[in-house]
């Protein structure tokens, strides 16, 4: 692929991350902020320091996370084009559309989901900050090792395929990867510092709210992406019509 197209390709990645990213802040503001309002109220009621806001809530609701879920979108978006440019033709014989859903829906399972299953997301009030160094690295530490076990298993499925065919092929490349992650689950530590007294029902809904966004961006980036991926590298040939009678230049 030439430098021209995967420079287009980041551009529409971009793009589609950014129409992403407005439809992931709608989800947010509508299903996530009310649960992070019901968290700081809670810690608000049992916190006996009381801090000077220094930006406000109202602040942070709209402006602030209007700007923190569009830069994430537009960024998320071009790292996965460059990603979809180095995919293109390696992950089977799919269509420019295909692929993009193909790989969004993986990446989603990849860097979110499986992270997400070991250490779910947490409203304000839930954790210890003395911890937080310790929980962002064990975080991170399972989504890099969750992506790197995707890319494995999708190395040893394609390894696979002439031998066993591709139904077996991705069968067993798919178990390897949920046993592997089945162990890194066990071993890994577990953390657990919701306050005893916290609100399940607050927890629950604020960690499906978190689950709703990002299912949103991954999924809005695979639509809109593909499309756009699809008009470009496999563009409509031109009609007959058009063909026969070509519009002359002007002059």
């Amino acid at each position: 692929m030439n430098s021209a197209t995967v420079r287009n390709l980041l551009v529409r990645g971009m793009l589609a991350g950014l129409a992403a990213g407005v439809l992931a802040l709608v989800v947010a503001y509508l299903l996530g902020e009310p649960y992070v309002d019901k968290a700081i109220a809670f810690e608000e009621a049992h916190s006996h320091e009381h801090e000077m806001e220094v930006v406000s809530r109202s602040l942070q609701s709209t402006a602030g996370l209007a700007t923190g879920v569009l830069v994430y979108g537009v960024a998320f978006g071009g790292i996965a084009a460059l990603a979809y440019a180095f995919a293109l033709g390696r992950v089977g014989r799919f269509s420019p559309r295909a692929t993009a859903l193909l790989l969004s829906g993986c990446a989603l399972l990849a860097v979110y989901v499986v992270p997400f299953l070991k250490y779910p997301a947490n409203p304000p009030s839930v954790g210890n900050p003395d911890t937080i160094g310790r929980r962002t690295t064990l975080y991170f530490l399972m989504m890099l090792l969750s992506v790197l076990l995707a890319i494995a298993a999708t190395i040893l499925g394609k390894r696979l395929a002439p031998s066993l065919g591709t139904w077996w092929a991705t069968v067993a490349a798919v178990a390897a990867f949920a046993v592997v992650i089945g162990l890194a689950f066990a071993f890994l530590p577990v953390i657990n510092e919701v306050p005893q007294e916290f609100p399940a029902t607050v927890l629950w809904r604020f960690r499906l709210s978190a689950l709703a966004i990002q299912l949103t961006l991954w999924t809005g980036f695979g639509l809109v992406f593909g499309e756009l991926a699809q008009r470009l590298l496999n563009p409509k040939p031109a009609t007959a019509a058009t063909a026969r009678h070509p519009v002359a230049a002007p002059n």
